[in-house]
C-alpha cells in the first residue's frame, strides 16, 4: 500500500457501520468517513511509517479515517508552520482538531508559537486546537524547554474564562490544567489552585456517555501515584 488510492480502498474495507454510528454521535461528518477503529488504523501505520508525503496526501482527502491515519504517520517536526495551520483549518471534528493536529503540531519547533496563536482565535475549533496543542506540548517536552511564565499566564486565563468558553474550548482548557498539573512539577501548586477555582466544567457532550474530567480529582490521582512530572515519550495513540 504505497498510494492514497490503495490505502483508501483498504480503509473502506476496514470500516464498519457500528463504528460510523459511534463516531457520528461524537460529531464526525458521516459522509466523510468509513468508520475504521483506531486499532485497525495502527496496522496500516506499520506499513507506511515514515512516508511523510503520503501522510500529507491522506490528510488532504478530507476523509476522517485517512486524516487520523495521517496524523499517526506524519512527522510534525518535518512540517512547516503553513502546513500545520492548514491542517488546523481543515480539521473536520474534534478527534482531528484536538488530537491529530495537536499531536503533530506539538512535535514541531514552533509548537508553542502556533498554540498561542490558535488559542487567541475567535473560531472555537481553532482555539480548542491551540489549547490541545499546548497540553500535548507540556506532556512531552522537558520543563527546561517550556516557557513556565507563559504557561502560568495560560492557567490564569483558564481560571478567568473557562466557564464562559464554547464547549470544546472549555473542554480543552480544563484538560490543559490537568496536563500542567500532571507533567509540569514546578507548576503543580498553581495548576491545583486553578483546578480548585474552576471546579466542575460543564460541556454538552451530545448523545454520548463522555464526561468532562474533574481537574482536581485527576491531578490528585496522578499525585497519589507519585507520577507528577513524568513526561510521555509520545502523545500519539
Amino acid at each position: 500500500m504505497n498510494t492514497v488510492t490503495e490505502i483508501m480502498a483498504e480503509l473502506k474495507k476496514l470500516g464498519s457501520e457500528q463504528t460510523r454510528k459511534t463516531f457520528a454521535r461524537h460529531g464526525a461528518p458521516v459522509d466523510q468517513m468509513f468508520g475504521v477503529k483506531v486499532g485497525d488504523l495502527k496496522t496500516i501505520v506499520k506499513k507506511i511509517k515514515g512516508q511523510q508525503k503520503l501522510a500529507l496526501e491522506l490528510y488532504a482527502t478530507g476523509n476522517s479515517d485517512a486524516m487520523y491515519l495521517a496524523g499517526l504517520v506524519a512527522d510534525g517536526e518535518a512540517m512547516s508552520k503553513k502546513e500545520l495551520e492548514l491542517w488546523a483549518k481543515q480539521a473536520t471534528w474534534y478527534m482531528i482538531s484536538e488530537y491529530t493536529v495537536a499531536w503533530v503540531a506539538s512535535e514541531n519547533a514552533a509548537a508553542a508559537e502556533l498554540a498561542m496563536k490558535w488559542i487567541k482565535s475567535k473560531t472555537p475549533k481553532i482555539a480548542a486546537t491551540g489549547w490541545a496543542t499546548y497540553a500535548s506540548l507540556v506532556s512531552v517536552r522537558s520543563d527546561e524547554e517550556l516557557d513556565l511564565a507563559q504557561i502560568q499566564e495560560l492557567l490564569e486565563l483558564v481560571g478567568l474564562q473557562v466557564h464562559a468558553a464554547p464547549g470544546r474550548v472549555a473542554y480543552t482548557m480544563n484538560n490543559f490544567v490537568i496536563c500542567v498539573g500532571s507533567y509540569v512539577k514546578p507548576l503543580l501548586a498553581k495548576a491545583k489552585a486553578i483546578a480548585k477555582k474552576i471546579g466542575v466544567v460543564q460541556v454538552d457532550m451530545d448523545d454520548t456517555s463522555c464526561k468532562v474530567p474533574l481537574a482536581t480529582e485527576t491531578i490528585a490521582k496522578i499525585e497519589a501515584m507519585n507520577r507528577v512530572g513524568q513526561k510521555r515519550k509520545n502523545v500519539k495513540c
